[in-house]
């Protein structure tokens, strides 16, 4: 009875999406599934259907149930136009569920806000402490962070600007540590690898099991667009809410309508 009650939870999470006509709740777990493959990249109608290991009639319903809500449109394969690529096009505010990311630990994390006297530190802190106390309530505002870095990201461009990429990744590195981020370290040009220690949004977080760094991603993502002149990929493989010593980005190029990505240099 207990693992049925437990599979029940897991499906009373929902997403949520501001569109033109308003904010959307997505409680449907098929559509929920379509979403979290676009939010990834964009994807044709067979690769949805490959990745759902649902029927083509199903996928199709639901697909355009999203459509007709505004939270995901189409546009034609450039190698066939008789295919359809589907991507999102509204903003994806996050996610709420009832299985609670943390349960223990929180009241002993808040405790430590007294102990900081430098103002920089403090603030630091209350951005972290409003995190957790989402996360207590099983609410997950990684994608508005995301968001807000891409437009933090698209903002500092122009300071950071180069046509070298080795000097382009140097002024990352000092805006980085010029704005008390963190410390970062290139470890491989092809593809490029960043490592962060000492990260600003997640080094004090309790370990969650998953990467938590959606604004630094999002910073990331950004200025690298901008600086090859289409759509990347900040993926971040290793952070200390995972568990791991340093943060670590993988910043690799969007392949249209194909959820893998291939190299920027290759």
């Amino acid at each position: 009875m207990a693992k049925k009650n437990q599979k029940k939870q897991k499906n009373t999470g929902v997403k949520l999406f501001s569109t033109e006509k308003g904010i959307n709740v997505i409680k449907s777990p098929m559509k929920a599934q379509i979403l979290s493959l676009l939010e990834k990249n964009e994807m044709s109608f067979d690769r949805i259907v490959e990745n759902t290991g649902k029927s083509k009639s199903t996928v199709s319903e639901h697909l355009q149930a999203l459509v007709d809500d505004g939270i995901i449109d189409y546009r034609p394969d450039p190698e066939d136009r008789r295919r359809k690529i589907f991507y999102i096009k509204s903003r994806h505010l996050g996610d709420v569920s009832s299985i609670k990311e943390l349960e223990e630990g929180a009241e002993h994390y808040f405790a430590g806000v007294s102990n900081y006297k430098d103002p920089f530190e403090f603030f630091r802190l209350m951005f972290r402490t409003i995190r957790v106390a989402l996360l207590k309530e099983g609410i997950n505002i990684d994608p508005l962070l995301h968001q807000a870095g891409i437009k933090v990201g698209e903002t500092v461009y122009n300071d950071l600007e180069s046509s070298d990429t080795e000097e382009f990744i140097k002024n990352i590195a000092e805006f980085w540590e010029g704005n008390k981020l963190g410390r970062v370290k290139i470890e491989s040009t092809e593809p490029i690898v960043i490592n962060a220690y000492d990260c600003f949004e997640c080094e004090d977080l309790p370990q969650i099991g998953r990467s938590a760094c959606a604004f630094d991603s999002g910073i990331l993502e950004a200025i690298f667009s901008k600086h090859f002149g289409h759509e990347v990929n900040a993926d971040e493989v290793k952070c200390y809410a995972k568990g791991d010593d340093y943060c670590c980005f993988v910043i690799k190029e969007k392949e249209l309508g194909n959820p893998d990505y291939k190299s920027l240099t290759s």
